[in-house]
């Protein structure tokens, strides 16, 4: 979903970081990913997101086998979409994700976190949690809106990913893997603070649904 940013750039006239770049962005995001996750809800439970993955398989709702799996799916998918992307646009550069001038790798590390532990966070509360009842309905779009919301706050300081495929797929189609670590260390450290939060205080042992026995 990283071609978003490359969408907003253009609508912009390469101002994707500013704020009608943002507001671009983040609105086709939500959107997409609303989508996305509607349409896969039934299928793989939409997961999209290799760091959304992470964290249903922290809380024990996903086998490792197949978070591996998911994994894979996901990182062919982007790489697949910014190769497409770039030929349907006429070679127009695909750009990896960056750091904004004055933020070090750190600092994007812990908006990586915070970020991506609302994604999860929310995720868990409105599709993982097994009280969730009549909640679960609006899961799609509650995420779509939770990954707007954060692009908003710090899409203008480091791209605000979220998600290791959206920043690996660009990576590799330009083959920029200046401060890529990033995308993957932040994502899964707050999808994992996320799980375990959730998990241990929200959803109880009676409450917690276990694999099936056929699931790999």
């Amino acid at each position: 979903m990283g071609e978003f940013f490359l969408f907003a750039g253009k609508l912009t006239d390469g101002g994707a970081s500013t704020p009608a770049g943002l507001i671009s962005a983040s609105l086709a995001h939500a959107f997409a990913l609303f989508v996305a996750v509607s349409v896969g809800a039934n299928i793989s439970g939409g997961h999209v997101n290799p760091a959304v993955t992470f964290g249903a398989f922290v809380g024990g709702h996903i086998t490792l086998l197949r978070s591996i799996l998911y994994w894979i799916a996901q990182l062919l998918g982007s790489v697949v979409a910014c190769l497409l992307l770039k030929f349907s646009t006429g070679g127009l550069e695909t750009s990896a994700f960056a750091l904004s001038s004055g933020v070090s790798s750190w600092n994007a590390v812990v908006f990586e976190i915070v970020m991506t532990f609302g994604l999860v966070y929310t995720v868990y509360a409105t599709a993982v949690d097994p009280k969730k009842g009549n909640l679960g309905t609006i899961a799609p779009i509650a995420i779509g809106f939770i990954v707007g919301a954060n692009i908003l706050a710090g899409g203008a300081f480091d791209g605000a990913s979220m998600n290791p495929a959206v920043s690996f797929g660009p990576a590799v189609v330009s083959w920029t893997w200046t401060n890529h670590w990033v995308y993957w260390l932040g994502p899964f450290i707050g999808a994992a603070i996320a799980a375990i939060v959730y998990d241990h205080i929200f959803i109880d042992d009676n409450a917690h649904q276990p694999l099936p026995a056929n699931d790999f």
